[in-house]
C-alpha cells in the first residue's frame, strides 16, 4: 500500500504517450502485478532502494503490456517515421535542427496539419532499447543497471563515448523550449499541465514539443545503426 502511488504515477507518463482508447485502469492493474513482483524479488543486499527498483518492474510490466497487444496502428509508425526522415533531412540541409516551420514546409503542409501530424505521431514518440546500436545493451547487467539508476544519473549507462558524444551534442543543440520540457519532465519529474503552467503553454503544446524533441533524438539514435 505504500509503495501503490508509484503505479498510478508511471502509468499517468507512460499513458501520455499512448492513443486514447488504451485503459488507464487496465495498466494501473498491470502495473501492481509489477509491484507485487517486486515485493517477491527484491533483494535487500543489493545496494539498491526498494522505490528504484518497483520503478523499474512497475515500468517493465506496462511496457511488456503494451508490447504484447501492439496497438499502435501501422499509421502512427509511418507518420512517426516520415517526421524522422524529415528533421535528419532539414538538419543535413540547415546545418541546424529544423523548426517546426521548416518540416511543415518540407512536406508540404500547412504548420496546423504538422501539429496534428505530431500528435498522431506521438504514440511512437519515446525512446527504448530498440532504438540504441545491435547489442549495445548485453553489457550490461540488471544489477548494474539497477544501482546507476539509484544514483539518478542514467546517462552513466551510456558507456559508449560516442553515444554519449552524439547525444549531449544534439540535446544541446534542441531549441531551449525542447530543452527545458525534457529537463523539466525527466530530470525534474513534473507533469505535463505544471510544465504548461511554468512555461504559459497549453498541456496539448508541451506534448507536441515532447514530441518534436524525442523524435529529434530518435532520428540521431537511428543513425548510429549499422545499415542492412
Amino acid at each position: 500500500m505504500q509503495y501503490a502511488p508509484l503505479v498510478k504515477n508511471i502509468v499517468e507518463r507512460i499513458a501520455m504517450r499512448l492513443p486514447v482508447d488504451v485503459s488507464r485502469d487496465d495498466l494501473i492493474n498491470v502495473g501492481i502485478i509489477g509491484l507485487i513482483d517486486a515485493l517477491e524479488k527484491f533483494n535487500e543486499e543489493r545496494n539498491v532502494r526498494f522505490e528504484t527498483y518497483a520503478k523499474f518492474r512497475i515500468r517493465g510490466a506496462i511496457l511488456d503490456e503494451l508490447r504484447s497487444r501492439d496497438k499502435m496502428p501501422r499509421s502512427a509508425r509511418n507518420k512517426s517515421a516520415r517526421l524522422e526522415e524529415a528533421f535528419n533531412v532539414l538538419r543535413e540541409r540547415l546545418g541546424v535542427p529544423p523548426t517546426g516551420e521548416d518540416v511543415a514546409d518540407y512536406l508540404g503542409i500547412s504548420l496546423d496539419e504538422y501539429y496534428r501530424l505530431l500528435d498522431d505521431a506521438k504514440a511512437v514518440s519515446v525512446l527504448s532499447s530498440d532504438d540504441l546500436p545491435e547489442d549495445y545493451c548485453e553489457g550490461h547487467a540488471e544489477s548494474d543497471l539497477l544501482e546507476k539508476i539509484d544514483k539518478y544519473n542514467p546517462f552513466l549507462l551510456l558507456e559508449d563515448l560516442e553515444l554519449k558524444r552524439l547525444l549531449t551534442d544534439t540535446i544541446q543543440s534542441l531549441p531551449r523550449s525542447e530543452r527545458l520540457v525534457l529537463s523539466l519532465y525527466y530530470y525534474e519529474e513534473l507533469t505535463l499541465k505544471e510544465i504548461g503552467a511554468i512555461m504559459d503553454l497549453t498541456e496539448s503544446r508541451v506534448c507536441q514539443i515532447h514530441s518534436q524533441s524525442i523524435i529529434r533524438l530518435r532520428g540521431r539514435l537511428q543513425e548510429l545503426k549499422p545499415s542492412t
